[in-house]
């Protein structure tokens, strides 16, 4: 089993925080969202991994110590790692075909853009699975319709009339991922017109038409991290999960003094918290200090100085100096308020 990981794009919609580490690598609840993602697929799926491939945007972007983060990630997980770069943003499939010598054999395609908890079992009489949350405003993604027989049978994004409530997450399987290539090898061969890109929705299309089978599968948990609201929602619930599932928050190297700690909470290496209340829902990366502040459901990075801030939700960069009382906080690196 392979798994492919198109993260060429720059998460415009997550700025400031996306301008100076890639979304894919932001950590929330204490890990990089593309290693959660790839470590739940890895653990849920009934096959061994024997190779993943990380499709990467511009190099000065995703620089050296981003490709030993990942490449260090498939060995981990005993797989090995390939690195390839789409050169311009042309869309998924595209991104995808950048990918091309490894498109064989059984696949996983995940965007790392989201969190899941799922069970991904791979139905034996499916060319190809694709993964669907029951949403409550359809209107807002893309959805997959059905036959009378679970099959599905069209693709239609952000559909102005009801065709189901079930949207795609961005996870697929494909028996033969070598069919999908087959069938964007065409589409990618054709002039694309100005604005537009290829999209992996064309390739799945030609594969129905060529009669492929595709099933629905289910998630229990899926959690965007597509912008600052979304990522600090995402955050409690990934704490709140691993705290269900007894992993450890807590570094032991992190020191609290006259402090209360509410769980669940993330506590990253070396860092320090002093006449302060933190939590529920609170991740602090390594080597950030708080001092007489109260803090709930937010996302601190590393190496930051935070004194007397009191907000329920905030999400604050890597080396940032701040002083203050908001409700709510978004804050990219490097910036000092006072």
């Amino acid at each position: 089993m392979k798994i492919i990981v198109p993260m060429a794009g720059r998460g415009s919609r997550l700025r400031p925080h996306s301008l100076t580490v890639p979304k894919p690598l932001l950590p929330v609840a204490g890990s990089p969202i593309v290693h959660q993602l790839v470590r739940e697929i890895a653990k849920v799926v009934d096959q061994p991994i024997t190779d993943i491939g990380f499709i990467l945007g511009d190099p000065a972007f995703f620089g050296e110590e981003v490709e030993q983060s990942l490449l260090s990630l498939a060995e981990e997980l005993g797989a090995k790692g390939h690195l390839f770069r789409q050169d311009r943003p042309l869309g998924t499939g595209h991104a995808i075909m950048c990918a091309k010598t490894l498109l064989e054999g059984p696949a996983v395609v995940a965007y790392a853009d989201t969190l899941i908890r799922a069970n991904l079992k791979l139905d034996p009489e499916a060319d190809a699975v694709i993964w669907v949350k029951q949403v409550a405003q359809p209107e807002a993604f893309g959805v997959v319709q059905l036959n009378t027989e679970n099959q599905i049978v069209n693709l239609v994004e952000k559909p102005q009339k009801f065709v189901s409530d079930l949207a795609v997450i961005g996870i697929y399987y494909f028996k033969q991922i070598e069919r999908l290539r087959k069938a964007l090898d065409a589409v990618v061969s054709q002039k694309l017109e100005a604005g537009k890109e290829y999209q992996i929705n064309e390739g799945i299309l030609a594969m129905m038409a060529e009669g492929a089978v595709f099933k629905p599968g289910t998630v229990t948990n899926w959690m965007d991290c597509g912008n600052p609201q979304a990522t600090l929602e995402t955050n409690s619930e990934m704490l709140a999960l691993k705290h269900a599932e007894g992993e450890s928050l807590m570094d032991p190297t992190a020191s609290v003094e006259n402090s209360t700690i509410i769980p669940p909470c993330f506590l990253g290496k070396g860092v320090r918290i002093v006449d302060s209340t933190v939590g529920p829902g609170v991740s602090i990366g390594e080597g950030t200090q708080i001092h007489q502040s109260n803090l709930k459901h937010s996302l601190i990075q590393n190496h930051t100085v935070l004194n007397a801030v009191n907000c329920e939700k905030a999400m604050i960069g890597n080396h940032v100096h701040y002083n203050g009382n908001p409700t709510f906080v978004s804050i990219g690196d490097y910036a000092e308020l006072k």
